[in-house]
């Protein structure tokens, strides 16, 4: 099993090679030399190879650790926050690179992080835990899309909760229109009748389930809006008060206090059950 501390925590008296073969005692001279050279080599630090950790970057300490807990061939590595000590751009960067290297050497690997965007980023398989325990264990499109409970619907990605009703096994309506295909998160069935019919139900809404359409009859009022580059997330507020989040490209570029035309968009609708 090999670790890779969230400091990193290499030698600061041995230079790269050295704490790259540290784990490597037990090989030959000539072996343990060639596998240190793999390593240098896959971690992209072969100039650096007789440097000192203090001359290095946080980008390439992480590497050198990285490179000395795989040098020993482990069946699993545990990774505690390696990025969290880097700035953004270096830690989406080195997150992908790291998932190359470990699809490379074909080992297994256990990310913690408390960033989703890196854990959807390296993992094919995320745990989402909550006091200890694991609320939902599945690929990073499942979490987002199908999410089990309230907790993960509300932890993963953004989003907001809209009251609904039940119409049948497969339709729940809402302030914005009817939803077809429900999936009823907490309760033993995927039908939403699982709740009764004309039962309450509150439906999670994505922003990217809200389509701002010129055209469309239906108009919410922007309360507030974030500039995100390519987009902008506008809090919207419907005809009854309630608020949805719309991911709306930059260049609907709009007032707050503006009425904007809106259609739904929902290919995944999940609908949690109101306790009485």
């Amino acid at each position: 099993m090999g670790l890779v501390f969230q400091d990193y925590a290499l030698f600061p008296h041995l230079n790269v090679t050295q704490n790259i073969q540290f784990g490597l005692a037990g090989l030959a001279n000539a072996d343990r030399e060639q596998r240190c050279a793999e390593m240098l080599e896959l971690v992209g630090l072969e100039r650096e190879a007789l440097r000192y950790p203090h001359q290095l970057s946080g980008g390439q300490q992480q590497r050198v650790a990285l490179a000395r807990a795989l040098a020993p061939r482990p069946r699993l590595l545990l990774l505690d926050e390696p990025f969290s000590n880097l700035d953004v751009e270096l830690r989406e960067k080195l997150s992908m690179e790291v998932r190359d290297i470990l699809k490379h050497e074909a080992i297994t690997a256990l990310l913690v992080t408390h960033d989703q965007h890196e854990a959807f980023a390296v993992a094919d398989v995320v745990g989402v835990m909550n006091d200890g325990l694991i609320q939902q264990w599945d690929t990073p499109y499942n979490l987002y899309h199908q999410p089990k409970n309230r907790f993960v619907a509300d932890f993963i990605g953004q989003g907001t909760l809209v009251p609904g009703k039940v119409l049948n096994a497969h339709q729940v309506e809402i302030e914005l229109g009817v939803l077809e295909g429900v999936s009823a998160a907490e309760c033993d069935g995927d039908s939403c009748l699982a709740f009764g019919k004309g039962a309450p139900v509150e439906v999670l809404i994505r922003p990217d389930d809200i389509i701002h359409d010129d055209h469309s009859p239906l108009l919410a009022e922007i309360v507030r809006k974030a500039f995100r580059g390519a987009e902008f997330i506008y809090t919207l507020k419907l005809a009854s008060g309630a608020q949805v989040l719309a991911q709306v490209p930059s260049h609907h570029d709009h007032s707050i206090g503006e009425l904007i035309g809106i259609r739904l968009n929902v290919e995944h609708v999940v609908a949690f059950g109101v306790a009485d």
